[in-house]
């Protein structure tokens, strides 16, 4: 079983209707990376060039990701388990959309989400943001926001986090579910358990649209059942 940590940059954070712009990997058993720009497509918004730093003219001659996805299944051959920061919620569902859209059968991979790891394994911290556990965890900065070099961050924060722990243990120990999540994570009843939050509160959540976010995936979940 080898880990390949992998990211990707999108045109926005709707995996139904924005596309990927670039996809890096990189596989820690060969120690070899992978990283592509892709052709969306479609225009870049402003807003996400002005995150990602990708743009219209850097993408506009390279391949459509009928071409790149190919060449990523390649790379990603063998007993390997995919790990992305919000995989479950943003990156495979890019992935799974994308190849849909080429025609192009996507393997049953296993994967890891590191969010969702360092939430259960780190609940003493306020936040899991992967820049923010690149403090805690005393990493230099990276250019973040930029597919490879993110790749290489959670690498490192990864390895810092499961010490010396066996790659299958570490994949079974990312397969059994923790608890679901009981308090507000952010805003003004920060802390609070959820069915302490005020109902009208978490309306306006569900009626603004903060819940269908993918990092809010999991709160979405918990108020499942209260809203």
């Amino acid at each position: 079983m080898r880990f390949i940590y992998y990211d990707t940059e999108t045109t926005g954070i709707s995996p139904a209707k924005d596309k990927i712009t670039e996809i890096a990997a990189y596989d820690a058993g060969r120690d070899l990376t992978f990283s592509e720009l892709v052709n969306p497509g479609m225009p870049i918004p402003l807003e996400s060039s002005q995150i990602t730093g990708i743009t219209d003219d850097m993408v506009k001659d390279k391949p459509l990701f009928a071409e790149v996805g190919p060449r990523f299944l390649e790379f990603c051959e063998g007993d390997v388990v995919l790990i992305a920061h919000n995989n479950d919620a943003f990156d495979v569902k890019f992935l799974q959309n994308e190849f849909d859209f080429a025609d192009i059968p996507f393997p049953e991979f296993k994967y890891i989400d590191t969010l969702k790891w360092a939430r259960k394994y780190r609940p003493d911290l306020p936040r899991h943001a992967l820049q923010y556990l690149r403090e805690v965890y005393g990493l230099e900065a990276n250019n973040a926001h930029r597919a490879l070099d993110d790749v290489i961050m959670l690498r490192n924060l990864f390895s810092l986090m499961i010490d010396d722990l066996p790659p299958k243990t570490v994949y079974n120990l990312s397969q059994q579910k923790g608890p679901r999540l009981r308090k507000m994570p952010f805003g003004k009843h920060r802390g609070v358990a959820l069915d302490k939050v005020p109902k009208s509160y978490l309306t306006w959540l569900a009626s603004s649209g903060a819940l269908d976010k993918p990092d809010n995936a999991e709160l979405k979940d918990a108020l499942s059942t209260i809203i």
